[in-house]
């Protein structure tokens, strides 16, 4: 989002271009008609969504998904590019083009009007941003003791922590000293505190760094992220554990279908 803002915040949409109809799912009706004379007047976050907020009335919703990407061609030889997985195309009043590429097309646009945005369906059930002043280790310990299921299980859970990926849950459950496998009703009040405060330290980390550079994912301008370079347990099965004294190794589990790393030794 912070390199979309650099080159979309404020500029007119002149034209918009949809190369086919949907994404994850189908693209808004008539999406480059009611895009196209709108000014963006804001962009914001919700959770792993963007919102951009324009001057028609209405918003237009994005999510990433799995390989989704934008790409700011702001010159002639960028701007003639074309790419097989390029679906939606910007084209902004200062003559540069927001590409909006995904290959697996798992990603998603929408558009509503600004005044409903958050009651969109899959914005209303979102619970409090790792990153904001609703979410605190109380809020979490309540959360987490009304659950029956693991506490990785629970931190993937949109309506416990909107935003928290499965790679950034493994990191912060490492740095608190927490097993993923562990009940999510029985992590005591001190490993809340250290798991609060764990997430918080991983997502701004992982923001200053670019983000997680697996396969796809790439910056709006087109650079890589660099936190895969700083996993202590992601990817790292079979490897010694990070944690200073420990001699144990990362192991790699399966829970509701996603790859956990974590080691046994050190996290209880």
């Amino acid at each position: 989002m912070r390199g979309l803002a650099a080159a979309i915040l404020g500029r007119k949409i002149v034209r918009a271009e949809t190369r086919r109809k949907d994404l994850r799912w189908p693209l808004p009706d008539r999406m480059p008609a009611r895009l196209a004379g709108a000014r963006v007047e804001s962009l914001q976050r919700a959770a792993k969504y963007m919102l951009a907020k324009l001057s028609s009335g209405e918003t237009l919703i994005m999510h990433l998904g799995m390989t989704g990407n934008f790409r700011i061609a702001d010159s002639p030889d960028e701007r003639e590019k074309r790419d097989k997985h390029d679906h939606v195309l910007f084209d902004l009043d200062d003559g540069v083009c927001i590409v909006y590429s995904d290959p697996r097309r798992f990603g998603m646009m929408d558009l509503v009007e600004t005044e409903n945005a958050m009651s969109h369906r899959l914005l209303r059930c979102l619970g409090p941003d790792p990153l904001g002043n609703e979410f605190h280790e109380d809020f979490l310990q309540q959360e987490l003791s009304r659950r029956n299921t693991t506490v990785k299980q629970a931190l993937l859970d949109q309506r416990v922590v909107a935003g928290l990926g499965n790679i950034y849950a493994c990191e912060s459950l490492w740095r608190a000293g927490i097993s993923p496998l562990r009940k999510a009703g029985r992590v005591s009040s001190r490993r809340v505190s250290a798991l609060t405060r764990s997430i918080r330290e991983i997502l701004v980390e992982a923001i200053e760094a670019g983000g997680s550079s697996l396969r796809d994912y790439r910056a709006a301008d087109g650079g890589l992220g660099y936190f895969q370079h700083r996993f202590q347990v992601y990817g790292r099965e079979s490897k010694p554990c990070r944690t200073h004294l420990c001699l144990g190794t990362v192991r790699r589990t399966v829970q509701s279908g996603r790859s956990s790393f974590h080691c046994r030794d050190c996290q209880r």
